[in-house]
């Protein structure tokens, strides 16, 4: 079974919202560092947003083209992490995968370990 498995994805005309959420699995998500990534296909994984372990203050990333319109938060209770995707546009399309690690610094996939399949985002009229 994956450590992470993703879930809330969907096809959304531009404009609309979709929240993801991240549940773990035999581990407690609180104390590591979460991120989401974009995958498309012939391109790198891409970091959109991360979020720090509640045992450090790596504080939050947002990448340029998402800022203003995406918030990342942890739900301890739940343990899961969310993705409030708002005002989406066709370029936010892409399989969105959720990892985990011990911190963050640049919100790239190398700083983490523990990963999910991804959930589809279609963003299209």
């Amino acid at each position: 079974q994956d450590p992470l498995v993703e879930s809330g994805g969907g096809l959304v005309q531009p404009g609309g919202s979709l929240r993801l959420s991240c549940t773990a699995t035999g581990f407690i998500l609180d104390y590591y560092a979460v991120g989401w990534f974009r995958q498309i296909p012939g391109k790198e994984r891409e970091g959109v947003s991360c979020i720090s372990s509640s045992e450090r203050d790596d504080g939050t990333f947002y990448a340029d083209s998402v800022k203003g319109r995406f918030k990342i938060s942890k739900d301890k209770y739940s343990n899961t992490v969310y993705l409030q995707m708002d005002d989406l546009k066709p370029e936010d399309t892409g399989v969105y995968v959720c990892g985990a690690g011990a911190f963050f610094r640049h919100c790239v996939p190398a700083e983490l370990g523990y990963w999910g399949q991804g959930t589809q985002v279609t963003v299209s009229s």
